[in-house]
């Protein structure tokens, strides 16, 4: 056999392809290998020494990643719109191997840095806090939904129906159905389950966020709070994945899209790449700080200048990105937030 010097893994719960090539690009191999078979086979692959493995960013890659990693392999973790292009024929699991082999290949293709147990582990604390946060907000636009139907509008925000919530089912003169009241009772005591659990979760984070070092410093910055301090430390890690703070923030999807030709050169919306929720966590920081930002520094100067001449939100944006680089630039080396006295905002 031919010695292997790429791999595509096609990743899934029980059964993964691969699609093996050697360093003429040749086949060597092509196969299914049930789960519990596939670090043995990997194990005793006769291989090149530099051997790399490709994988889709799908669930469970980063697993993988970091089990062929402690074999001796090469593995980059690419995006998965950047694997379509490369895939020749029918969709099925043989084909999407061998557009992954081909895919890593190419250093142009977009690439998903390897992520740690801890870096995960602290991703899946924020997930969860997030489904709570998601359920809570449900539950707001759901009993909004109800008590709309026997002629109760409420508006926007919880506070109001954690207020309300109780008396109308206790007032007995309102009108409200019998049958409705236990629903409105039973939704009071979930909503303050809800709020109670998603603020123990958010002293856990700030608790954590005050004892990493490196958090200490993010949340140096206006826009910056312990949720996104801990988001920037998951998702970017030491930084060394990007080039530069300018590759951090295209990768956050907060630069524009381009559709350009020729000499014309149109810029649109920003791209929505990346991680949605830090993406979030950063325009919604950034917001919150245009609105003490100290017009008499360069920073709130930039920012006015800003907003004079474009929306509010592009500006809000623009700061998010602008927060986002300068993140990369702390945890990439590993230095304090200096704010700019006198230099040139860009």
């Amino acid at each position: 056999m031919n010695t292997v010097s790429r791999i595509g893994l096609d990743t899934a719960k029980n059964v993964l392809q691969v699609h093996a090539v050697d360093g003429a690009g040749e086949t060597v191999t092509t196969r299914r290998l049930r789960r519990s078979q596939v670090l043995s086979w990997f194990a005793r692959l006769d291989r090149s020494a530099d051997c790399l493995v490709g994988l889709e960013a799908t669930g469970g890659s980063h697993y993988w990643a970091r089990e062929l990693v402690k074999l001796g392999y090469r593995v980059r973790i690419l995006s998965a719109q950047a694997v379509k292009p490369y895939r020749q024929g029918q969709k099925n699991d043989a084909r999407d191997a061998e557009a992954i082999c081909e895919a890593v290949a190419r250093a142009s293709v977009a690439e998903t840095p390897l992520k740690s147990v801890e870096q995960q582990g602290l991703l899946a604390q924020q997930s969860f806090r997030r489904r709570l946060v998601n359920q809570r907000t449900a539950l707001g636009n759901q009993l909004r939904g109800l008590l709309s139907e026997f002629g109760v509008v409420m508006g926007r925000g919880l506070g109001r129906l954690r207020r309300r919530l109780p008396e109308l089912a206790e007032d007995a003169t309102n009108g409200l159905p019998d049958d409705l009241r236990p629903v409105l009772m039973e939704a009071h005591a979930e909503l303050v389950d809800l709020d109670r659990r998603i603020a123990q979760w958010d002293r856990r984070f700030a608790a954590r966020a005050r004892a990493d070092e490196r958090a200490r410093r993010l949340m140096q910055q206006r826009g910056i709070g312990p949720l996104t301090a801990l988001r920037l430390i998951a998702v970017c890690g030491d930084g060394a994945a990007w080039r530069n703070g300018r590759a951090f923030g295209a990768h956050l999807g907060m630069t524009p899209r381009q559709s350009s030709s020729g000499e014309q050169v149109r810029l649109g919306t920003m791209t929505r790449l990346g991680d949605k929720e830090l993406r979030t966590l950063l325009i919604h920081g950034a917001r919150a700080a245009m609105r003490h930002l100290d017009d008499t520094t360069p920073l709130g100067r930039w920012v006015t200048a800003l907003q004079r001449r474009r929306h509010k939100n592009v500006a809000a944006v623009a700061l998010a990105h602008k927060n986002a680089r300068i993140a990369w630039a702390l945890l990439a080396h590993g230095t304090d937030y200096r704010p700019a006295t006198d230099r040139a905002m860009n």
